[in-house]
Parts: structure tokens; sequence; C-alpha cells
């Protein structure tokens, strides 16, 4: 049987296991705010602010890394208006990133194909990734742009540009061209508002993932929230393809 590349174990906490690695959709926004007579993009911007109060809690719980789907290679299919906002409002939230990883020593990443945003988005993310590079707190990776089919048709092309010899060609080889390279499978897969489908999200890393399906949106997504995602996954019995 080929070997699976698995996450860290899982810490400790007073007996209850914690996922090393969790992976968030957050979906929902737009709903929310149409619950709430608002328009979509008020949800959009809370769920930016509920960002941080996540990541805090999960800093606060032991979980070591945080990857949040922030908009995927098929948000552009989504009207005009919208696009523009939800990129106008990834553009703002670097900045607010930054400031963030800079007070609580957060590394910060970002997975996906960049190369089709503007040039100030671009420059707000490498100076974000770059500034954050040696700080040894929570990973936070955001992947923006970013569509699972689109990550491993690139990591394919790079390996055929790499000449790799086919004998050479193994998982461990194609987990490091992928995006995610540097980084840990995720133990926990979180997907609120009700959906329960990848949505074309880390297919290749999700293989052994737990995965916990929410009714509450993004953007009333709490700390108590996740605490019971965290419960869920302790119910789990994760055997990676055994018996």
């Amino acid at each position: 049987m080929a070997e699976v590349k698995q996450s860290e174990a899982s810490c400790q906490e007073h007996g209850r296991k914690i996922p090393n690695h969790v992976a968030i959709i957050l979906d929902g926004n737009g709903r929310w705010a149409k619950s709430k007579g608002m328009p979509r993009n008020y949800g959009h911007v809370q769920g930016a602010k509920n960002v941080e109060t996540i990541l805090s809690a999960a800093h606060d719980m032991g979980i070591r890394y945080v990857t949040m789907y922030a908009f995927s290679t098929e948000n552009w299919n989504r009207p005009k208006e919208e696009v523009d906002a939800l990129l106008s409002l990834l553009h703002s939230y670097m900045k607010t990133c930054l400031r963030t990883a800079r007070k609580n020593n957060m590394r910060c990443r970002v997975i996906g194909d960049i190369t089709r945003l503007d040039q100030p988005t671009q420059y707000r993310i490498h100076e974000l990734v770059e500034a954050s590079k040696e700080y040894t707190g929570l990973n936070f990776t955001i992947a923006i742009n970013y569509g699972g089919r689109d990550e491993i048709t690139r990591a394919v092309r790079r390996i055929a540009e790499d000449h790799v010899k086919p004998e050479r060609i193994d998982e461990q080889l194609i987990s490091s061209y992928l995006d995610t390279g540097s980084l840990p499978d995720p133990d926990l897969l979180i997907r609120t508002s009700g959906e329960q489908r990848l949505s074309n999200y880390l297919l290749w890393q999700l293989a052994y993932t737990e995965f916990y399906f929410t009714e509450v949106p993004w953007p009333a997504f709490t700390r108590e929230e996740l605490e019971k995602a965290v419960d869920f996954y302790n119910q789990r019995e994760r055997r990676f393809g055994g018996v």
C-alpha cells in the first residue's frame, strides 16, 4: 500500500486530542447577510472580521496550523460587482493580516495562483509572506484564487518542466510540488453553512482528513463552535486506510 502523508501527531489538552492542522471552508457570508436584510458584501466584510476571532481561538486551543479558503478559482464566475468587492476586501485584509501577524507572532502563507490578481494585491501578499516568514506562532495559510484541480495541474506541469524521471515520481514528490508542500496534511476540515462538499478544496491533502459540517454560517461561527468541531474530531478513530 502507498505510504500516506500524515500530519504531525495531534496535541493533547487535558486528555483531549487537538488537531494539529485545521482547514476551513468559509461558507455562508452572503446568505447570512441576506437573512439580516443586508447586501452580500456586508456578509463578506463581517466574515473577514471573524477570521481573527477564530485564529485567536485556534491558537489558544493549541492548534498549530489553520488554512482558510478565501477565494476559489470558481469565484470568478460570480457577478462582477461581487467579485470586485471580494478582491477589494482581500487587498485590504492583507494589511490587517500583517498587523495581526506582527502582534501575534503568526506566520502567514498564501496558496493558489496569485498571478491573476492585480499588482497591488500581489505586492500586499508578498509583503505579508516575507514579513512573517520567521514568526514561530500559529501557521496561517490563506487560499486565494485557489482550486485543488488547478493546484495539481500546476504541480504536474512543474514536474514535467523539471524533467523528473517517471521512476522518481511518488506521492512524496507530488506533495512537494503542491502549493502546500511545506505543510502537514489537515487533520480536520470544517465547512460552515450546511453545504457538504469539498468545492475543489485541497483535493490531494484531504485524503484522510476528518470532515465536520455545520449549519452555522461563517460570520456566526464562534470560539464555541470551533470547540464543538474539535469535540467531534475527538470522537473519530483515525485509521488512515487501516483496518
